[in-house]
This record gives C-alpha cells, structure tokens and sequence, in this order.
C-alpha cells in the first residue's frame, strides 16, 4: 500500500500515540473478551514503544468482559447490574492486557477515571505527570472509564470512551489520536451501501463529515461513528492528527506508522486550542450557561473577541468568578466555553449593559468584560453536543 505525504508529515509530529480500542474491536462473536485480539494489539503496542514513542492505550471492554465472564447474553438494564458487570470484567480485562505486555518485557499500568478527574484542572495535571512517568517505568497506561462508579457513562447508549480519548490526547502537546474500530474508517455513506466508499483523509470536520456517520446499535459496545466524530472534532481542534482505522487489522498500527493509507486521517485546525484552553474545552465542568445574541456570537466565535454583558441576554445555572460556562448562540449552539469573571447572580444583574453601567448597578467594575478572551475555548468547526 502506497505511503500518504500528510499521514508522514502527522506522524513526524506525533511522539505519542494515544490508541483508543472499542469493545466491539475486543469482543469474541460469543460476547467474551478476545484474548487473541488484545494479544496481537499488545504486540503492536510494544513495537510503537520499542521505536521510540510513547503509547497511552484507553480500552473499553469492562462491561463486554464482564457479560462474557458470567454467560450473559446481553448488556444489562439496571444500573446495579452494569456496575457489577462491569467489575467484574475489568479484572479480566487488565489481566488479559498484563499477561499480553509481559511477553514483550512491558508491564499494563490501569487507570481508572472518572469525568470528575479530568475536571479539576489540577487532577488534569497530575494525571498527565503519571502518565509520563508510567512510561518511563517500561508500562505501557491503560485508561478506562470508571464503569463501576460513573453512572452517566453506564446508562448512555453511546459513550463517552471516545470523547475521554480525546481528553487524554488534549494533556500531551505532541500527540496523535488513533481510534480503533471494527470498520475501516469513516465511509460517504453505510459501509454496507455498494455504493459506500471510505474517506482516506479529511480536512475540515463538516456537516457533510457529519452526515457520513451511521450509528448501528449492539448489544455490547456504546460507541458509533457520531461519537467518534466528535472525539476526532475535539482533537483536532487541540491540533492533534486523528486516525479511525480497522482495529481487527492484525497490523494496523505498523501500517500507520509506515504512514500507508489505512483508515481516515483527520487534519488537525490550523488554529489550534493551547494550553489551559484545552482543559477548559474538554474537561472542564460546565457550571451554567450565557445564552447570547447574534452579534456576541459573532465577536466571540468567529473573530475571537471577548464578552461583553451587553450580549448576554439570558444566564442559567449558579456559578461563582472563575468557573466554566458554556457561551450559547440564539440557535442554541454551544459555541465557545470560559472561565467567567462575575458570578451567576452578577451576571443576570448586568444582562445587556453596556461596561460603563456595571458600576452603578453593582456598585463596582472589577472587569470590563464577562469572560476575557484569554479565557476563551472556542468551538472550532461545528458546535459540539451539550
């Protein structure tokens, strides 16, 4: 297979390789864990390791685990029953991935979080500094969400493993985002459509992009093209490469590093989010919401500018100084989240003021914007889910 000039010039960027593997990638057609499967995965991780780079690894498979353990037949309903599942399928899960490791002289390192872990900006950090040094101990981290304890992620139809990939990549500068699947990458229509051709490189996450993703229900993994889409959206908005690609390939990751055209590579923006911003775009927790008009939504999402309360026209949620809102178009369009400068109950008081007048209606000015643009994650491309 002949190389690509773009996925050679990404992977010449790329020292990481964040690896997100779905369930549907590691389940055996009985609903339990592929053990041959995440040995061969294994082996190429070991190999990316071994040629310099690092490997973070986010896995699902807890829950598919656990339902092949005990003979289920089908993911479970209740609440308690997937916590269970789940923890029970975990443990085998990380023993399939040490026992993988130990043949290639690696150790699995198991990181378990939840949304609340990446939302508190020093966590965020801290956990970026274990990963580093995980790698430097010879283990290769293998991050999941916390199935047995976050709820939401349990009872959601299409979770948030690929979102959470996204997440990691955001806490290395230099990294790429592979998302393995078990199709071939991101096709114009349903793979199964004749017609149906599969996207070797897109530039620009789009409403036809968006368009193209077909989500099928299983009775054992959550995730789908859409959401998928969105990890790739939030990681390339961070500047990071993004690979969707065949993860029953038993050489997938050697073929993408030889920078052959396998899967769809995604195109990082060439303004990307730095720095704090990328926590404030993609951990952090959203404590409410200014819903703006037409012209705030402008200045703010297309020219970068700061906001003013004299676009704001509704607030929701209770918030203090320094939290995380969302900033809402008039369509209802998440278009941009920061850290703001006056509390919720302030906020609504200076609704569609001008800067000059928030003096005499609090009595004092600290700032003369809401959110200053240095606090300012912008939506890149289209609006992500809220």
């Amino acid at each position: 297979m002949a190389t690509d000039i773009h996925r050679i010039e990404a992977l010449n960027a790329a020292k990481t390789l964040v690896v997100k593997v779905g369930t549907r990638v590691l389940t055996s057609p009985d609903g339990g864990l592929d053990r041959n499967r995440i040995a061969i995965l294994a082996e190429q991780l070991c190999k990316v390791m071994d040629s310099g780079r690092t490997v973070v690894l986010v896995s699902s498979g807890a829950v598919g685990a656990g339902i092949g353990k005990l003979g289920l037949t089908e993911r479970p309903r209740l609440l308690a029953d997937l916590q269970a599942v789940a923890a029970i399928g975990q443990t085998d899960l990380i023993q399939a991935y040490e026992h993988a490791f130990a043949k290639h002289g690696r150790h699995a390192a198991q990181v378990l979080l939840t949304a609340d872990d990446l939302r508190n900006r020093s966590s965020f950090l801290n956990l970026r500094n274990a990963l580093r040094q995980i790698a430097a101990f010879r283990a290769i981290p293998i991050i999941n969400e916390n199935d047995s304890v976050a709820v939401e992620e349990l009872m959601t139809t299409f979770g948030d493993n690929d979102r959470l990939a996204a997440s990691v990549a955001s806490l290395i500068n230099d990294a790429m985002l592979v998302i393995l699947t078990d199709i071939d990458g991101l096709h114009t229509c349903h793979p199964s459509d004749p017609n149906s051709k599969r996207m070797s490189t897109v530039e620009t996450i789009n409403h036809e992009v968006i368009a193209m993703a077909c989500d099928t229900k299983s009775s054992v993994s959550k995730g789908g093209m859409s959401s998928k889409l969105v990890a790739a959206q939030i990681a390339t908005s961070h500047g990071h490469s993004v690979i969707i690609g065949p993860g029953r390939d038993d050489r997938v990751l050697e073929k993408i590093l030889a920078g052959e055209s396998i899967g769809t590579l995604f195109q990082p923006e060439e303004k990307a989010i730095r720095g704090r911003l990328r926590w404030i775009d993609s951990a952090a927790a959203l404590a409410g919401e200014l819903h703006v008009d037409a012209g705030a939504a402008r200045a703010v999402g297309d020219r970068g500018k700061s906001l003013l309360a004299i676009g704001i026209r509704r607030v929701e949620g209770v918030f203090d100084r320094g939290e995380v809102v969302a900033i809402v178009d008039p369509q209802g369009n998440e278009i941009a989240r920061g850290l703001i400068n006056y509390t919720s109950d302030e906020a609504t008081k200076i609704i569609g003021l001008p800067s000059g007048q928030i003096a005499d209606v609090l009595g004092h000015c600290p700032y003369d914007t809401v959110i200053h643009c240095d606090n300012i994650a912008t939506n890149s491309g289209l609006p992500l889910p809220r």
